[in-house]
């Protein structure tokens, strides 16, 4: 009997040992507010690729809350290219998405094709930035295109002066920004310093990721201050410039950059919990690249 009785107590110990373990080891919890989605990607649509049908096949079968990190359609952002080049392939979640404009859009005066497209949904035009929440988060979209903008992105322009004030008045644990010119980035344009004053106020407010395009390439960056130290409180980074108008490339891999790819279209999955976020580059159909991970908020 004593034997019997060691043996249950031997596989009660590995029963717990196995718990601990998985408990360790799986992806933490972060809280009971539940998860929601946000998916997508910049630099997405032009009438002769069809690397933005692939991706809208993508966004089409990912629920959630769908975000363009700019330049969505290519080259102009006139009218007729929204109408006819993007409306085709990413309009068809346009009742759920929630864009920003990049430089491409101005090509078109005051980039009214894009504010005409996306109507109250791209924030009011001439300025081109908004807020909104999702589950526990707190969501800011921005303007990058600072030379179209009243005061351009000093420290005290209009944006500037709404985004301090959105910030203060959201103090949520977990806040996220997008918009199209990434600060830093290993691919052609180097990165966008104009857009520091951007980041130096979502820095201050501790903010935890930023989303940008413009490189047409995914790239990710470890957590950074504005100026590029790394930093545990800092702001992780992603550029995925990879919605499928075209493939970029990289020039010298600038510090801190974690993972890089420039031949694969696809988009960003981001689950959003309560304490926490995790991240999915999914790509297109027959392409084998992606990167995940998971970091808690601030």
């Amino acid at each position: 009997m004593w034997k019997i009785g060691l043996l249950l107590a031997s596989m009660a110990l590995i029963v717990l040992l196995s718990s601990t373990a998985a408990v360790l080891t799986a992806e933490p919890s972060a809280g009971q507010t539940s998860a929601v989605t946000l998916v997508g990607a910049g630099d997405i649509s032009r009438c002769d690729s069809a690397g933005d049908t692939a991706t809208a096949e993508l966004v089409d079968s990912i629920s959630g809350t769908v975000f363009t990190a700019g330049d969505n359609a290519y080259k102009e952002g006139t009218q007729y290219q929204f109408n006819n080049c993007y409306d085709p392939t990413w309009g068809r979640v346009k009742a759920r998405t929630k864009p920003a404009v990049g430089n491409h859009e101005y090509r078109t005066p005051e980039a009214s094709g894009y504010f005409t497209y996306f109507d109250a949904a791209a924030g009011e035009p001439g300025k081109g930035y908004y807020s909104y929440n999702r589950g526990a988060w707190h969501i800011i979209v921005l303007n990058s295109e600072c030379e179209h903008l009243q005061g351009g992105c000093e420290p005290t322009s209009p944006m500037l002066t709404w985004l301090k004030n959105d910030l203060a008045a959201h103090p949520t644990r977990c806040t996220l920004a997008y918009f199209h010119k990434p600060l830093f980035s290993s691919g052609y344009s180097r990165g966008n310093p104009e857009v520091r004053p951007l980041w130096n106020a979502l820095y201050a407010a501790h903010a935890d990721a930023v989303v940008s395009g413009h490189d047409h390439v995914y790239e990710r960056f470890a957590r950074q201050t504005p100026s590029g130290a790394l930093d545990e409180r800092g702001i992780r980074e992603f550029v995925v410039g990879t919605g499928g108008a075209d493939h970029g490339g990289f020039n010298t891999r600038q510090p801190h950059s974690q993972v890089r790819n420039a031949k694969t279209y696809g988009v960003l999955k981001l689950r959003l919990q309560s304490a926490g976020y995790s991240w999915r580059f999914v790509p297109v159909s027959g392409k084998t690249f992606t990167d995940s991970g998971f970091n808690y908020c601030h």
